[in-house]
């Protein structure tokens, strides 16, 4: 009789697995993240230690982690360290919420100021200067921090007067005319007061220097609320960008979630701007960098504005003291003329300028 054989089945082998392209342009983001971060380091580095007086680096790097008393070491820890500091953080505002400002009006060209944060700002150091006689740079922090305040609650009040939620466009109009009322006011009380004139015209060309650690805890809760706000959005940023009535269908609260964009912007650029004084281009430039690497997702674009814009602005810093030595070059200055022709090379590319 034939033996009855049991037929054994073949062995397969395992397929290889296939990377997710999700997964790998994911870990390509992330990898892209921790190099700007580095870059961030680097140029944190470079502050502490490039100067209108010149430090060897090993001098500088003893110093910085062992203070001594000696010269060298309050030149580190009492000038150079808060105006690193203070970079940071004006820095990520000014990157935040100008992101935050494309993303709620869907508008490629918004910047911090088109919604009169900035001017609001200045009209703050024109009161306090002109009518107060405030002359110190702690004493400016409060006042343009109220002018900013001030100015975001009236634009959205005329942005939202006659309808239930205010659209992006009625706001960017309403930014509009604010703007030019605060700088139709400034001018008018500066030009008759020429003594006012000279002391905001050290503050409104934008710069770093001659602030210390107590504009930098005054500005710090501001600027750590606003990132909470402005990360905590993204998700909801992503809905918005499809459109009122899509995000509506997915669940979004669009007045909700442009009422929390609106104060994480007047935090933002109000902090920003009442520390440093108004800095062109880093709000408006440094989104279009970050969606020119990561796409639109507005998750990564906020991650990679926080990160990029103080890399930007401490690297313009930089570089200020570096070109006007034995002086320096105000940091608003450079960011002018290294955003201006950043952003035009940026938008010869149509699809960067598209929300």
């Amino acid at each position: 009789m034939p033996v009855e054989t049991q037929a054994v089945p073949e062995e397969r082998t395992a397929a290889p697995a296939v990377p997710r392209p999700g997964r790998t342009v994911t870990a390509l983001r992330g990898v892209g993240l921790l190099a700007v971060l580095g870059a961030l380091v680097l140029v944190g580095l470079l502050s502490v230690w490039v100067g209108t007086r010149g430090i060897p680096f090993t001098s500088t790097w003893s110093a910085l982690w062992n203070p001594d008393g000696s010269e060298t070491s309050i030149i580190i820890h009492d000038y150079r360290i808060p105006r690193t500091l203070l970079g940071l953080l004006v820095g990520t505002a000014l990157g935040l919420s100008g992101a935050l400002m494309q993303a709620l009006t869907r508008n490629p060209l918004a910047e911090p100021g088109l919604l009169g944060i900035s001017l609001g700002s200045s009209a703050g150091v024109v009161v306090a200067i002109a009518f107060l006689g405030v002359g110190s740079v702690l004493g400016y922090v409060w006042f343009a921090f109220l002018g900013a305040a001030v100015a975001s609650v009236v634009v959205y009040l005329l942005g939202s007067s006659g309808r239930k939620v205010a659209t992006p466009d009625r706001l960017v109009v309403a930014g509009a005319a604010v703007t030019a009322v605060l700088y139709a006011f400034n001018s008018a009380v500066l030009l008759l007061n020429p003594k006012a004139f000279d002391q905001f015209r050290f503050w409104t060309v934008g710069s770093l220097s001659g602030r210390y650690f107590d504009v930098v805890y005054v500005i710090l809760p501001f600027v750590v609320l606003g990132l909470l706000i402005a990360l905590g959005l993204a998700p909801s940023l992503n809905a918005l960008a499809l459109g009122d009535q899509t995000g509506r269908a997915l669940g979004l609260n669009v007045g909700r979630t442009r009422v929390l964009g609106a104060v994480g912007v007047m935090l933002l650029c109000g902090a920003a701007t009442a520390a440093a004084g108004p800095i062109a281009f880093v709000g408006l430039v440094v989104p279009h960098a970050a969606r020119f690497v990561v796409g639109p997702d507005q998750r990564w674009v906020l991650a990679y504005s926080m990160l990029l814009a103080p890399v930007l602005l401490i690297g313009a810093d930089v570089l200020g003291r570096v070109i006007g030595a034995p002086g320096e070059v105000q940091v608003g200055i450079i960011t002018a003329f290294i955003g201006a022709p950043l952003f035009l090379a940026l938008c010869r590319r149509r699809k960067l300028v598209m929300l």
